[in-house]
């Protein structure tokens, strides 16, 4: 059994509201979970189901109406929006469907940025290191719209392992990609993931990709149906 200094991420009793014409609409209620460091969760659900928002507050992009988060041993809620930013850049990576480039930056460039942001002293080798891993060696000076879906994805990744995070949060990361794009995809990330001792939250609406996780957390209605 796993002790509890092995919990990475902790949510307690974590509800999320927003008021709407209707009135006040819970999106998620009483979410209570926890992620062992070094593992993979997916969360799954139909569409509106509350996946994204989840991912939202576990990373501190978003703050929960009552409950709390635990990150890496930190509780977000005593943290202010500058100080949950910090703790993003330090142990935190993204991934997104929508690749979320920066179209006047060519790969290199769009990998570098996070690290220079935060620091580094080295950020190009490091950032031609993750693009060499990611097998873009040859596309280190394209721009995105020179680049294709896949590729795009593959700088997504690069960007996002390139600052070590000790966690990385990919939502619907094969989204926009066709079926076997995606799953060279779906490969690279839990390779990198394995290499790296990264802890992976993956929000999926697709079960087979949901199947290559230590665990799946299944949403529905802005609750934990199965855990």
């Amino acid at each position: 059994m796993n002790n509890s200094s092995s919990v990475i991420v902790q949510a307690k009793d974590l509800t999320k509201q927003v008021v709407s014409p209707e009135g006040n609409l819970i999106i998620l209620q009483d979410i209570n979970f926890s992620i062992d460091s070094g593992t993979s969760l997916a969360v799954i659900g139909v569409s509106g189901s509350g996946k994204s928002t989840l991912l939202g507050l576990l990373a501190g992009l978003d703050i929960p109406s009552s409950g709390n988060v635990s990150l890496d041993g930190t509780d977000l809620n005593s943290l202010d929006e500058d100080g949950r930013a910090r703790l993003r850049s330090r142990r935190v990576g993204f991934v997104f469907q929508s690749f979320q480039l920066l179209a006047s930056l060519t790969a290199l460039e769009n990998v570098m940025l996070p690290l220079e942001l935060a620091g580094d002293t080295e950020p190009e080798e490091k950032a031609t290191n993750r693009l060499v891993d990611v097998g873009l060696k040859e596309r280190l000076h394209h721009y995105p719209n020179q680049l294709s879906g896949g590729e795009q994805q593959r700088v997504a990744i690069a960007r996002a392992f390139a600052g070590e995070p000790k966690i990385l949060f990919a939502d619907e990361p094969t989204g926009n990609l066709d079926q076997k794009t995606g799953q060279q995809i779906i490969d690279l990330i839990f390779s990198l993931n394995k290499e790296h001792g990264t802890t992976l939250v993956l929000v999926t609406h697709d079960t087979a990709i949901a199947d290559h996780c230590d665990r799946r957390l299944t949403l529905s209605g802005g609750k934990i149906i199965k855990a």
